[in-house]
């Protein structure tokens, strides 16, 4: 029996994009005329779901903005597709790029993300966020990651739809999701593009938002690699309370509370490293079952 081949839907969270949406969408239903595109209207109070419907695109609307994590959840619970492809709503991502991603997709990955290149940041300040979020996610993954934040790649229906009570309602499902199909031996690959400039103001705000991305990385880090995490930070304890030690031992020749203290905290953090290692395995314990 030949194989099928795979059915696509498009998903793309909108919040007052009506503007971009008019232009947008017809180009987007003439480079993947057979793929569904469902757009999630996050609570918009433009037009946006008109501007959709006047284009025969479905629409799911949120009675009130939820977040775009949200809406990615709402969308791959709905698309129909055995391939997922998320793209902003605000015109950034060409396209024509859709083909490139399902080209590498078709090459035996599980996710493929489209990395925007340095000129294509809004800001330096953002090339240079973006640049540390994704060195810092390459560490606790132990996989190199080129773009963490990128909101446009393509995924395997059935296993991303697995990590959707993972995800967060904000800005972050990029993060965990990529995470995700790291730590289940989930192959991710990258591919460059160039994003457009918005039209319109960001939704995201580099100094809140960035904050919350070092949070989060911190705990996914904690949740999928766990020992990553607390190995060096047990190794820099007990480091602290044998220099310490020493110090104590050579000046007074005694044995502080300091280096104790420092000594108890480095097992500790040790072995809550182990504990969360246990239970971070209990996350993917069904991942292989169909």
């Amino acid at each position: 029996m030949a194989n099928k081949k795979p059915t696509l839907s498009i998903v793309m969270p909108c919040l007052n994009e009506a503007e971009n949406l008019e232009a947008l969408l017809p180009k987007l239903k003439k480079a993947q005329p057979a793929a569904e595109i469902l757009v999630i209207n996050d609570g918009s109070t433009d037009t946006s779901a008109d501007i959709c419907m006047k284009h025969g695109v479905n629409v799911i609307s949120h009675p009130e903005a939820l977040g775009n994590g949200a809406a990615i959840k709402t969308g791959a619970r709905n698309a129909k597709g055995d391939i997922i492809v998320f793209m902003d709503s605000d015109g950034q991502h060409a396209p024509d790029d859709i083909q490139r991603l399902l080209e590498k997709l078709g090459e035996g990955y599980d996710m493929v993300v489209g990395a925007r290149e340095a000129s294509s940041h809004a800001s330096t300040k953002r090339l240079i966020g973006n640049t540390f979020f994704n060195k810092l996610a390459s560490f606790m993954t132990g996989h190199k990651i080129e773009d963490l934040t990128s909101g446009f790649r393509a995924v395997r229906a059935k296993h991303f739809k697995k990590f959707l009570y993972l995800l967060p309602n904000s800005f972050s499902y990029p993060t965990t999701s990529t995470m995700a199909f790291f730590r289940s031996a989930l192959p991710v690959a990258y591919i460059p593009i160039k994003a457009g400039k918005r039209e319109g103001k960001s939704k995201i705000k580099l100094a809140k938002d960035g904050l919350r991305f070092f949070v989060i990385i911190l705990k996914i880090g904690a949740l999928f690699s766990p020992m990553r995490l607390f190995l060096p930070t047990s190794a820099a304890f007990f480091l602290l309370g044998l220099i310490n030690h020493i110090d104590n031992y050579i000046t007074s020749g005694t044995f502080s509370n300091g280096s104790l203290l420092l000594y108890v905290a480095s097992v500790f953090i040790f072995l809550m490293g182990i504990l969360s290692e246990q239970i971070s395995s209990l996350h993917y314990r069904n991942v292989d079952k169909e």
